[in-house]
């Protein structure tokens, strides 16, 4: 990451600034606004706030900062952009759509105007009620952007229509001077030479050059730029792709660093559920920093705007930050800056650093948002005990903090993962863990890891072991939920790894816990079970029965399906499938079995995976086709909030071999960050592993999760 090295000289020369003559003007910081999502409540204005352009922390705890509902025609509002005017005004122009009602058809935008970034008007603008004979069949008014034309001394608004059957096409129209509608009938600002869709325009000039960024819309879906003398002139598409990804981007934004000749392009791979961030020079060639850029939100198509320290502070004041957020990261590659938690009602800060980490000798380097700062600064002694900082706050007030560095086993991968599987490998005597590779908008992810450890508390990334795109015929997105199960056939070791995508289930074999795993060319399950025609057909689980010797096969939401497999563990008879799901209403999802002493244990997940209740239960039976009995007090595992976890569910179960020792491995929100995501929470999960344990009678004992974790098996 980059950071500010002395923000206290940067707050000084403000202030001898404003000494000498008022605010200053300078842009010393960013503002980036954007929307989160196509879902209820997602289509809203957003903002964050970053010192440097590269570190973003999200106001007002990542909600609205302007109610959509208030502005817009339809209920929603997306593909954010703010000008700067030449008179200091802030102008913002909004997409009016609500894609849950409306699709992807809309006919409006919303225009608003505001001098302080915090209080803003607002107008609608209705393309077919103010030119209903030129654009009143109109079914698309799509990402509005305004700029500064010097020639006319007006604000000309930009944005792609699309009618009937033609292409969507990008114009251009001039607003009124109140900024309330356009005064000028739209004109076709770029003619694509093949006359095919674009969309998501950004312009930016640079030595006496427009350059004219856009999505090629439904043919190649990446971007492009084409490039004019002058503001409405005869713009000429270069033929090059700028995007550096192979997947699907749109809602290009760039914008110059302040100070610095670089320029920042940015988009969003809307596929992937990702942003990317790449910088250049020319704005011909770009490379990606993706590796400098962090982001406690989950953004799409938004626009990054330099703004002062003072419009920082004021947004800052107007919609705060949360007490997790004025913590940018740290700068000490060991420490874990993404878990890094803050409570400013204890005073205590929560370093959570890697176990070769010298706490005799630790900076954490600490990198803070605008207007704020912590000292002492450099090397500290954490091995005694927590050490006190001192915060200073844009408001003058301090606070005393007791900063504590611990080597912590949880989460015990680090980095997004979820609905984690764990077997014993005799072949190779480790643990083998199989998770979601989570991170991913709407877990839209398309390829499998794999990890491996001796102890459960060191685990070795072994790759990608399964990847949709180029392992999978049958299916190419949606990479969810695995599990895996060693046999010993014919005296050879085969895994047989089944896994979810695209909403079925598929199965691939190979010869070693960390693959290379083949597909067996077809899905496993592509059908809902007779009796139910609700859920969806995902979540396997694989269970060899130690008593009959055979294997079983477990799957399903809404449902919970089990069938006996054949013994080449790759197919089963669809005529002995059986519904098993709970009768207390409970079962969502992520079905785990086990034996233990005689019984057979049922887990599944209880409510949806994006809710902080997301949590697991837990049956009896007496064979692995039922029928289940549900025990009293059947809560295995739910949030701790005095500890900030929330959202544990989707589990497997490990016992140590020879040991009547057991674990319980699952996902949580990402700590401390998720609680404040909202949906976002959902595909932003970390895998966890605490100990399961039993009463005498053979009862789970609630778990409770820990930040600790468990100690190294031996």
């Amino acid at each position: 990451m980059k950071f500010l090295s002395n923000l206290t000289s940067l707050i000084l020369s403000v202030g001898l600034l404003a000494a000498c003559g008022g605010p200053s003007q300078v842009p010393e910081a960013y503002l980036f606004a954007y929307f989160t999502g196509n879902g209820p409540g997602q289509e809203a204005v957003h903002f964050a706030l970053s010192k440097d352009g590269f570190d973003y922390r999200a106001l007002n705890n990542n909600r609205p900062v302007i109610s959509a509902d208030s502005i817009s025609k339809r209920g929603g509002v997306r593909d954010p952009h703010i000008l700067r005017g030449e008179d200091g005004t802030f102008y913002m122009v909004l997409t009016d759509l609500y894609v849950p009602e409306d699709g992807w058809t809309n006919q409006g935008m919303v225009f608003l105007k505001s001098d302080d970034l915090v209080h803003w008007t607002h107008q609608t603008v209705f393309i077919p009620e103010l030119f209903p004979e030129e654009f009143g069949d109109v079914t698309r008014v799509w990402a509005p952007q305004t700029i500064y034309d010097a020639e006319k001394e007006k604000y000309m608004v930009y944005f792609s229509m699309k009618q009937g059957d033609a292409p969507d096409i990008i114009y251009y129209a001039y607003a009124n001077d109140d900024f309330t509608s356009l005064e000028t009938l739209p004109q076709q600002l770029f003619f694509h030479p093949e006359n095919k869709s674009c969309i998501d325009g950004d312009i930016v000039e640079k030595d006496g050059q427009y350059h004219l960024f856009f999505k090629t819309e439904g043919h190649g879906n990446g971007l492009k730029k084409a490039v004019a003398s002058s503001l409405t002139g005869d713009y000429v598409m270069q033929d090059e792709y700028l995007q550096q990804t192979k997947e699907a981007v749109e809602g290009s934004g760039i914008f110059k660093l302040n100070e610095s000749d670089k320029y920042i392009l940015m988009y969003d791979v809307y596929m992937k559920g990702s942003y990317q961030f790449t910088e250049s020079t020319d704005l011909e060639h770009f490379e990606v920093i993706d590796d400098q850029v962090n982001m406690n939100f989950h953004p799409r198509h938004g626009v990054v705007l330099p703004i002062t320290l003072e419009e920082a502070k004021r947004l800052e004041n107007a919609f705060g930050l949360d007490e997790q957020n004025w913590i940018v990261g740290t700068n000490d590659e060991q420490v874990y800056a993404h878990n890094v938690m803050v409570d400013e009602q204890k005073g205590t800060i929560y370093l959570p650093v890697k176990k070769a980490t010298d706490l005799n000798a630790l900076d954490p380097e600490f990198s803070l948002m605008v207007g704020y700062s912590l000292s002492p600064s450099g090397m500290q002694d954490f091995s005694q005990g927590p050490v006190t900082y001192t915060l200073s706050k844009p408001d003058g007030s301090t606070q005393e903090f007791q900063v504590e560095a611990r080597k912590d086993n949880n989460p015990a991968l680090k980095g997004y993962y979820a609905d984690p599987e764990i077997i014993y490998s005799q072949q190779t005597g480790k643990f083998h863990l199989y998770p979601t590779s989570d991170g991913f908008d709407s877990w839209s992810g398309t390829y499998f890891k794999s990890f491996s450890s001796e102890n459960l508390t060191d685990w070795q990334d072994d790759g990608v072991i399964l990847d949709l795109h180029k392992d999978v015929e049958w299916a190419n997105r949606n990479a969810w939920a695995p599990c895996a199960i060693e046999k010993k056939i014919d005296g050879k070791y085969q895994y047989f790894y089944y896994f979810t995508a695209a909403q079925k289930i598929g199965v691939a074999v190979a010869d070693h816990p960390a693959g290379p795993f083949k597909d067996s060319g077809k899905a496993l399950v592509d059908f809902k079970p007779s009796g139910t025609n609700r859920g969806q057909e995902i979540d396997p689980d694989v269970f060899h029965d130690p008593v009959s010797g055979k294997d079983f096969f477990y799957w399903g939401n809404g449902y919970l399906a089990a069938v006996p497999l054949n013994e080449d563990m790759v197919s089963f008879d669809q005529r002995k499938v059986k519904l098993l799901t709970p009768e207390d209403g409970t079962f969502r999802e992520g079905t785990e079995v086990f034996f233990r002493d005689g019984k057979y244990y049922f887990l599944w997940s209880e409510n949806d995976t994006r809710d902080e209740d997301y949590r697991v239960r837990y049956a009896f039976a007496d064979s692995p086709m039922g029928p289940l009995t549900i025990p009293e007090d059947n809560l295995v595992i739910a949030k701790a909030p005095e500890k900030g976890i929330y959202g544990t569910g989707h589990n497997s179960i490990i016992q140590i071999p020879g040991k009547d020792e057991w674990y319980i491995v699952y996902h949580r929100f990402t700590r401390p960050h998720g609680i404040a995501m909202g949906r976002a929470a959902g595909f932003h999960r970390e895998v966890c592993i605490d100990p399961l344990t039993f009463d005498e009678e053979g009862n789970i004992i609630r778990v409770e999760p820990t930040v600790e974790g468990i100690q190294a098996s031996e």
